[in-house]
Order: structure tokens, then C-alpha cells, then sequence
């Protein structure tokens, strides 16, 4: 029997191989999809369709001049790039035939009725390259039909020349996260709405990997200690939590009715949400005289001072 099964064995291994290497073979003479886009995006392109955002300004002049004072007119003034990656032609396409029949929209795209994701992938042609918005198709705006033009003006706007924003970015956000503005209204809270620090300083509207879209290089919570410096670390002594979950473990960020933005109002409530030992009074691996019952215990943060982290103390003393 064992001679039968090994010549099974071969001819189900022989099969497998030979189905695999047909497989790749098939793949290898298949000509890519992509680079087949390319070739036949190269073969539309004729300059001789381009007209120049010059010409546009005759019947579009209010939009001529806000479009030329944003960013994108650096394309045109530079003069550097191919028609179609420069001005107005750029994202509505060639123009000789729109001019041609004296300003027939049908010649033209105007983006009406178009879905915000197939005007964003337009925008994308060039800004997908860079950091800033590489992950936009795999942020939470993308996902829920929130498009480029939602929060940037296209032909510009005298609130963020630079960025293109619709309205000033403390604004812009809180139209739609309702819920964060009541958190910002709390007595205790990140000065957002005061406008000393913007909603993009610890999250990517154009996407990430991580919740929120937080903006994240390294470690768990980059965006806040880009500003808490002296929490960072790295410590000789490390508070697990703080490592491990973050500082949402113990904070609310956007506000709280807690003093230091707290989730509870007591010090010793957080702690023992951790350091609990259902029976005992103490905490787990504490002294026995950590009674909390005694309002000389209440406050942990009275003795263990360096909560976050010490470099002298393994239970984080001075």
C-alpha cells in the first residue's frame, strides 16, 4: 500500500506544479493592465487640444483670478510641465473643443453629478504620491463618500491659499464631528476652537492606518507627545498602560470635565479600574495600609508622582 500512496503523492505534486507553472506562464505573457492604461493615456494626449488657462480667462475670469492665488498656479507660472499636468486643463481636460464651440459644457467636464469619489481620483492623478495623502483611498473620509472638494476649493479661497480650504479647518471639521465640538466646549480641553492648535495637528484628514486617523511615525501616541515632550521617553521604568493602550487609557482628548482632560473625576477611581483585587483593600502587590477608605490614600498621584514613566523609581516616586 505505501508504494501506491508515495506514486499518489508524486502525481498530485506533479499536478500541482505543473498547473502552477502554467499559471505563471499565462501571467507572464498577459500584458499589464496598467501599463496598458498608460500606453493608451499617452495616445489621447495631443497638446494641440490644450488651449491654456490664458484662454479661459476670457469667460472665466473671478475663477481665473482666485485659481492664481493658490498653489496649483505655481504649475502654470513655472512653465515646466506638460499642458495637461498645469492650470485649468489639468482636471477639466482639453479645452480646444469647449472653446471651439463658444462654451458648450457638454465639451468639457465640469464634474456635475460626477461621485466624490471619481472627483477626488482626479485630484489623486497628482497627490497620491505624496505622504501627506497616500492613504487617503483607506481613510474613514474616503470610505463614507467625503470627496476633495468637500473641504478644499478648487479654484481657491481667501481662507487658506496654501491648503485651498473651504473654510477656516477649525470650521471645516466640526460641520460634520458634531460630537467633538461638545467635547471642545468642556471646561477642561485642547484649545481647538480658540484656534491654537488645529484638528490636522494630531489627525490626517486624508488618511492612515490608524484609529481616527491619528497621525502616527512612531510609538502609540506621536500626536500628543509631539507636544508632551516630557512624557515621551523612553523611561527606566515604564507605566505598562501607558505604552500598551496609550494616553486615551487615562484621558479624553478632545475635553473632559476633569481637571488634565481625566476620564474620572477621582485620581483613585482610574487607578483602580487597573490596580483592583476584588476582597482585599489594597491593590494587587501593594502595601496593606493602601486603604482607600482613607482620604490620605485617595490621591495616587501624590506619592507616585512620575505616573507616566520615572527614571529613579519603579512605582514611579520622585
Amino acid at each position: 500500500m505505501k508504494p501506491v500512496k508515495a506514486i499518489k503523492a508524486a502525481l498530485i505534486c506533479g499536478w500541482v506544479i505543473g498547473g502552477l507553472l502554467w499559471a505563471a506562464s499565462a501571467t507572464l505573457s498577459k500584458p499589464s493592465d496598467k501599463g496598458d492604461t498608460k500606453s493608451t493615456a499617452a495616445a489621447k494626449f495631443n497638446p494641440e487640444d490644450y488651449v491654456g488657462s490664458e484662454t479661459c480667462k476670457d469667460c472665466h475670469a473671478g475663477q481665473f483670478n482666485s485659481f492664481f492665488k493658490t498653489a496649483h498656479s505655481k504649475l502654470v507660472t513655472l512653465g515646466n510641465q506638460p499642458a495637461d499636468k498645469q492650470g485649468c486643463e489639468s482636471c477639466h481636460g482639453p479645452g480646444k473643443e469647449h472653446v471651439e464651440a463658444g462654451g458648450d459644457k457638454a465639451l468639457i467636464r465640469t464634474f456635475a453629478n460626477e461621485s466624490s469619489k471619481k472627483i477626488s481620483e482626479t485630484c489623486l492623478q497628482c497627490h497620491a504620491g505624496r505622504e501627506e495623502h497616500n492613504n487617503y483611498r483607506r481613510g474613514e473620509h474616503w470610505r463614507n463618500d467625503v470627496g476633495c472638494i468637500d473641504c478644499h476649493a478648487p479654484h481657491a479661497t481667501d481662507v487658506s491659499p496654501l491648503k485651498m480650504l473651504a473654510k477656516v479647518e477649525q470650521k471645516l471639521c466640526l460641520d460634520c464631528h458634531n460630537e467633538t465640538k461638545g467635547q471642545f466646549l468642556r471646561p477642561f480641553h485642547h484649545r481647538v476652537i480658540e484656534g491654537a492648535m488645529k484638528c490636522s495637528d494630531c489627525h490626517n484628514p486624508h488618511g492612515g492606518f490608524e484609529q481616527k486617523q491619528a497621525r502616527v511615525a512612531t510609538g502609540t501616541d506621536a500626536a500628543c507627545v509631539k507636544c508632551h515632550t516630557d512624557k515621551q521617553g523612553p523611561f527606566v521604568f515604564e507605566h505598562a498602560p501607558l505604552k500598551i493602550e496609550g494616553c486615551t487609557a487615562c484621558h479624553t482628548p478632545h475635553g473632559s470635565s476633569n481637571p488634565k482632560l481625566l476620564k474620572r473625576n477621582n485620581v483613585s477611581q482610574l487607578c483602580i479600574e487597573c490596580h483592583s483585587d476584588i476582597g482585599s483593600i489594597g491593590a494587587p502587590n501593594t502595601p496593606s495600609f493602601h486603604n482607600l477608605a482613607t482620604a490620605r490614600f485617595q490621591n495616587c498621584t501624590t506619592c507616585h508622582v512620575k505616573i507616566h514613566g520615572s527614571n529613579t523609581h519603579p512605582v514611579f516616586f520622585r
